[in-house]
């Protein structure tokens, strides 16, 4: 009776991969760019933090998080007091946001979620394509629409920063074809089927430039991306910091316990 039980389990395990794994195919398969975050570099922090305060904290809150952290990412009090603190004057408050949550759901169709630990959630690379993904789509309530997150309800609060994005459409016959396709483009590229039984590319185009060049904004958005790594887990900074050091430490060991040996074992050698 265990027995069949047990092969009753794994033939239903079985069947929930593969109607999962048909599901993932059907949605589509998406082809991210490198993510290029460093979160020891406090300069990035820094500007990633100036990022934050000023474009996100005015919709999203980070309830997890106390001002007087970004001590640790080398700014001080002062600097935190005259350039990042805007909603409260108390440098140990969390970073909530003004905007009550009754009122943004009526404005956005939705509440916009806490992003304490969003990096931890969907990742890196999943955040920093979201941010190059907008584009322009008439369709929906806000105006605009993303490659990564389709239907999202945020519209691109970076559009005069990176400029109007349009979406861009190729066919291709097999799906080999569009996923090569989707290599070679090098950038953010999602592959689906087709109705007529053939495969499309879809991929944001720069229609109207912005502020900064792509560059730029892709330098911008790293930075962002970083601070909300750091925002997520801010004690993982001083836990690689310490395992640097134990690791050095370890290999000068190494060194001189060889040199330590050869000199005991030198005469019977």
């Amino acid at each position: 009776m265990k027995m069949r039980t047990l092969i009753a389990s794994w033939v239903l395990a079985a069947f929930a991969l593969a109607i999962g794994g048909a599901a993932l195919a059907s949605e589509g398969d998406i082809r991210f760019e490198p993510a290029p975050v460093n979160r020891l570099n406090d300069e990035s922090l820094q500007r990633g933090a100036r990022v934050f305060v000023n474009y996100c904290l005015n919709c999203h809150s980070a309830k997890y998080m106390r001002y007087n952290r970004l001590t640790d990412i080398g700014l001080t009090e002062a600097q935190i007091r005259d350039n990042l603190m805007f909603a409260t004057d108390k440098i140990g408050d969390t970073m909530d946001v003004a905007m009550p949550a009754k009122d943004a759901k009526q404005w956005f169709g939705t509440t916009p979620p806490d992003l304490s630990v969003e990096a931890r959630v969907r990742g890196t690379e999943w955040l920093y394509n979201y941010f190059l993904g907008f584009y322009k789509d008439p369709s929906t309530p806000s105006g605009w629409n993303n490659l990564v997150f389709p239907n999202v309800a945020m519209p691109h609060v970076f559009w005069e920063l990176q400029g109007t994005n349009r979406l861009e459409v190729k066919e291709y016959e097999d799906q080999e074809q569009a996923k090569a396709a989707a290599i070679a483009a090098k950038q953010l590229a999602l592959t689906e089927p087709a109705p007529n039984h053939k495969y499309e590319v879809k991929t944001v185009v720069v229609d109207t430039p912005g502020s900064m060049t792509p560059e730029q904004y892709r330098a911008m958005v790293a930075d962002l991306v970083n601070y909300l790594d750091y925002m997520a887990e801010p004690a993982k900074n001083k836990r690689i910091n310490t395992g640097i050091v134990v690791l050095l430490y370890l290999g000068v060991l190494f060194f001189l316990v060889c040199w330590a040996k050869r000199e005991y074992w030198k005469d019977i050698h």
